[in-house]
């Protein structure tokens, strides 16, 4: 069985999420790019459902399999307060406020786009948990959507698309 953060996530309920810098399918700013800025794009997130108690959010590139044989994973981030109507550009939350996991940079934290060849689709996946995770930060993706279809519910989950291409940088 493939996993859900592994392939597109189809819109489940009413949840959001929406980049403050640029809209779906379009052109990521260079400051999120790693040898850049490395810093995550400020992100919206909205219709949280009332009974959430936490969200996961995941950001990954496909694009790669062509390159690195696999999905490359840039940023992964659970157990975040279901509150939160902002991540802010260039977050590093606390311990009480969510849990940073690995990257495929091997780093935790948000690895930005680095694409060997050409233009790569970054998908930002969110959904919407029943229960908190409670994992440590050395779990990687399998992991965290293993505990999240077995110990708890997926309430609502939702996507968008930001592209990266280093030679057409645009200016933020």
């Amino acid at each position: 069985m493939t996993s859900l953060l592994e392939v597109d996530v189809e819109q489940y309920g009413d949840l959001s999420v929406e980049a403050a810098d640029f809209n779906d399918g379009e052109q990521m700013p260079d400051y999120v790019g790693y040898v850049n800025e490395n810093e995550n794009p400020e992100l919206e997130i909205d219709d949280v459902p009332e009974e959430a108690e936490s969200l996961v959010l995941v950001m990954d590139d496909p694009d790669a399999r062509d390159a690195v044989g696999f999905t490359y994973d840039h940023w992964l981030v659970w157990d975040i307060d279901p509150d939160i109507e902002t991540i802010p550009r260039g977050w590093e939350p606390s311990a009480e406020d969510a849990t940073v996991g690995y990257n495929d940079f091997v780093e935790a934290d948000y690895g930005g786009p680095s694409p060997p060849d050409d233009s790569h689709a970054y998908r930002f996946k969110l959904l919407a948990l029943d229960t908190e995770l409670g994992l440590d930060p050395a779990a990687r993706k399998a992991v965290v959507q293993m505990t999240a279809t077995m110990e708890g519910e997926i309430l609502a989950a939702t996507q968008f698309v930001g592209t990266y291409d280093p030679s057409q940088g645009t200016a933020f």
